[in-house]
């Protein structure tokens, strides 16, 4: 067989790359691939690459690191190939939040659904749709397309249907909800079992296990509402508890904004969120987050350098489904996990056509999944809505169509609960417009855009959200990352 090449596109990101080499190379036999690594920023990439091979050579390992600016260079003979791409950066994402503002609507993330989601959509479907293209023409035959990028479902969905590759989409979701659940209930590593369902971002823990013995609503309820800082942080997840009857993978401030409940009352909005993190329903908080740590690549760079000449510990290897359905494949070891597919009967209650993310498993046949979950209603009437609303915003970012993507904004369940059509079409031409540059399938729209605008009827306000912070320097990070570390640590040494 050939050498087993993995390709990176998007390999700049230093934290998440770092993580996907090492969780690989934990592999025994898979140690003798080839890294591909591509990204369009050049400088990021290289200081990649040193990290990379300075890891390889002080494990003696017998990896090679390639990387390239040139995509299909990269792509060229991958059996795997693993997307960690945000087209347009935080120029761009920065409208999908502020543009918003404007006309009251308030947004935690942004990625997934939502007016930011959606355009970030927009943004993203040409560029994974070029993916696949090479893909299919310079990649091995079977080549499998592991998509990272959000949003999730709307990309896993072009490239199955329009991209015609191979593609599972994966997020840790469910990995880190599945964690809070063992935490409150007190169990132990693997002592807790469950069936999580639904579609990316609205899945649902449809029955909880510890030690085979199943675990109600009241009691899990209970067990959340004693915890000490998850009672505080996962209002808005505690809330959907009670009233759906199950508990969601996803962040306090990633729900509250897939839902038009929680964030359509600004005078409300603090009565569901915690300011203690980013992740827990502040405005623009991942925004915040991102622009802060932004630079942090470039001026710790020695420092991560200096990292990467320490040993290796495959016990280190992180829970990112990446690893492991490489390691199924090729070995034929079993990994039971969460992926992101064309549902086909999966969850019986969800459209044929939707990306569900649901349980499989992966061994050397390829992936598995578990047919015939039948979702909880309101979990299921909640999906559904996203599906409405995600299947517009594909089909308008194939097709540039301006007016199906304004129906989709106006189809979201928060942005329907907070403006008016008028103010949605205004909206959307104000992104269009502000994001030109990474829509080219909209350029025929923009002059019209423009002209719309110029006469625009709709009033909007300078608004800055319900619960907005202030965004710190390089240095207040570092001295808030020292407190937190300093302060996990302290547990592990009065042990």
């Amino acid at each position: 067989m050939p050498k087993l090449r993995i390709a990176i596109i998007g390999a700049g990101s230093v934290g998440f790359t770092r993580k996907l080499f090492s969780d690989i190379v934990a592999v025994p036999e898979l140690r003798a691939a080839e890294f591909a690594l591509t990204d369009i920023d050049a400088h990021n990439l290289d200081m990649v690459r040193a990290i990379l091979e300075r890891m390889v050579a002080i494990n003696r390992l017998p990896t090679t690191i390639v990387a390239t600016t040139d995509r299909r260079a990269a792509l060229e003979g991958a059996r795997y190939v693993i997307n960690c791409t945000r087209v347009g950066g935080l120029e761009a994402y920065r409208h999908d939040i502020e543009i918003p503002l404007k006309y009251g609507i308030d947004q935690c993330v942004g990625d997934t659904i939502c007016a930011g989601g959606i355009l970030y959509g927009q943004r993203n479907i040409p560029v994974v749709l070029d993916f696949c293209r090479d893909i299919r023409e310079v990649a091995a035959p079977d080549a499998k397309f592991l998509n990272y990028a959000n949003p999730m479902a709307m990309n896993t969905w072009a490239a199955i249907d329009h991209g015609k590759v191979d593609t599972i989409g994966l997020c840790h979701g469910v990995q880190h909800g599945g964690e809070q659940i063992a935490a409150v209930l007190g169990a132990g590593p693997g002592e807790l079992e469950f069936i999580c369902s639904g579609i990316n971002h609205q899945t649902w823990y449809v029955d909880v296990r510890v030690n085979g013995r199943k675990i109600g609503t009241d009691e899990l309820v209970a067990a959340f509402e004693r915890h000490p800082v998850y009672s505080k942080e996962e209002k808005v997840r505690i809330d959907v508890l009670k009233r759906f009857g199950v508990y969601s993978t996803e962040s306090n401030g990633h729900l509250s904004e897939y839902l038009p409940w929680y964030r359509k009352r600004p005078e409300e909005i603090a009565n569901w969120i915690d300011l203690s993190d980013w992740i827990n329903g502040e405005t623009g908080g991942y925004l915040r987050h991102c622009t802060e740590t932004r630079n942090w690549f470039q001026t710790d760079y020695p420092r991560f350098l200096e990292e990467a000449g320490r040993p290796l510990d495959p016990k280190q290897r992180s829970t990112e489904h990446a690893s492991y359905i490489i390691e199924g494949l090729e070995t034929g070891r079993v990994y039971r996990g969460h992926f992101n597919v064309k549902n086909k009967g999966l969850i019986t209650n969800l459209p044929e056509d939707a990306i569900v993310e649901s349980p499989g498993f992966v061994d050397r046949f390829g992936l598995n999944m578990a047919a015939g979950i039948t979702l909880p209603l309101a979990c299921a009437a909640t999906c559904n809505v996203s599906i409405g609303v995600q299947r517009m915003s594909v089909a308008a970012a194939i097709a540039g169509d301006v007016d199906l993507l304004k129906l989709a904004v106006l189809h979201d369940p928060l942005v329907g609960a907070i403006a008016s059509p008028d103010e949605v079409w205004q909206m959307v031409d104000e992104m269009l417009v502000a994001q030109a540059a990474w829509l080219p399938q909209y350029a025929h729209a923009i002059g019209a855009a423009k002209e719309r605008l110029s006469r625009k009827t709709v009033a909007t306000r300078d608004w800055r959200g319900a619960a907005r912070r202030e965004v710190r320097s390089l240095e207040e990070v570092r001295a808030e990352t020292a407190r937190r570390q300093a302060a996990a640590a302290v547990p592990n040494a009065a042990a």
